[in-house]
């Protein structure tokens, strides 16, 4: 620098000028040609870290990641990482998710919805044994498909609304036509059928509020869209469990006479006051249903 400053005295001032600004763009592109190469070999290096040796090959310092994910003891990082998964959960909840709705427990609540009017016309038709063991295959597929779901991880929100939906149909079924044949008393298959359209109305009314947006009449139907939980109560299912058993005893006493008139009579009061008292239990109870877009 020092003999091209004393070069740069012995020449006219023009010339020296020209030779001065010269001299800087060249230190200024040889500075922007290093800075692009370390930022050429800062992104290469990124890429081909695991195959490169650090003896070998020095390369720029680059941070593991490790260390932006994990916690240490600095206050300012752990409330950012829990602002962040503040923000990844909002964003969960606003999105609305699918699942999968093709399992083997749905499969069977399907078939067990499908065969109620199958039972209803055989009770229609005086076919009371027959009757008798499609209901019974109805009652293996409600505990497989429960068993299945449990065991298997395999429970959904779509399993949790159709399975209490198809009880209820092949119950409605039932009622009505075993009413119209005069097995049961017609107040108490009133009961029943005003409990069960109580709360099919209710469903529908659930899944409107709580669908996410947009609310189309495609996504409505949608069931791989989740949007509320039903969660029976302890009395719901000890009222299903007794409709179910007065179903069944209901065609034994046509088809074998098995029990008698008089316990006939005792499992049809208990079977109404269950059913006034798990129809109240839905409309006091908090827990019944959960709504699952929290955003609404």
């Amino acid at each position: 620098m020092l003999l091209y400053s004393l070069r740069l005295r012995v020449l006219p001032l023009p010339q020296r000028q020209i030779r001065f600004f010269s001299y800087s763009r060249s230190i200024s592109l040889q500075l922007k040609a290093k800075q692009v190469h370390q930022d050429l070999w800062v992104k290469r290096s990124s890429y081909l870290r695991p195959f490169l040796l650090p003896r070998c090959h020095p390369r720029p310092h680059i941070q593991p990641l490790a260390s932006y994910v994990s916690l240490n003891n600095n206050p300012n990082q752990k409330q950012t990482t829990g602002n962040a998964k503040e923000v990844i959960a909002k964003i969960k909840e606003a999105i609305p998710t699918h699942e999968n709705i093709y399992t083997i427990p749905n499969f069977l609540t399907f078939a067990r919805l499908l065969s109620a009017p199958f039972i209803g016309y055989l009770i229609i038709e005086h076919h009371y044994d027959a009757a008798l063991g499609v209901f019974a295959l109805a009652g293996i597929t409600d505990m497989l498909d429960g068993y299945i779901a449990r065991k298997y991880n395999l429970k959904t929100v779509v399993g949790s609304i159709i399975d209490p939906a198809a009880d209820k149909t092949l119950m409605t079924v039932m009622t009505i036509t075993l009413a119209m044949d005069g097995v049961i008393p017609l107040p108490l298959a009133s009961v029943i059928l005003g409990r069960d359209i109580g709360l099919v109305l209710a469903a529908f009314y659930y899944r409107y509020i709580s669908l996410p947006e947009p609310k189309t009449f495609m996504r409505y139907w949608d069931f791989s869209i989740p949007s509320a939980e039903v969660r029976p109560t302890t009395i719901s299912k000890i009222n299903t469990a007794l409709q179910l058993l007065l179903m069944g005893c209901s065609l034994t006493s046509m088809s074998m006479a098995v029990p008698t008139p008089e316990i006939m009579t005792g499992l049809h009061w208990l079977v109404g006051t269950t059913t006034v008292w798990s129809g109240a239990s839905y409309v006091f109870s908090k827990d019944a249903v959960r709504i699952l877009n929290k955003s609404k």
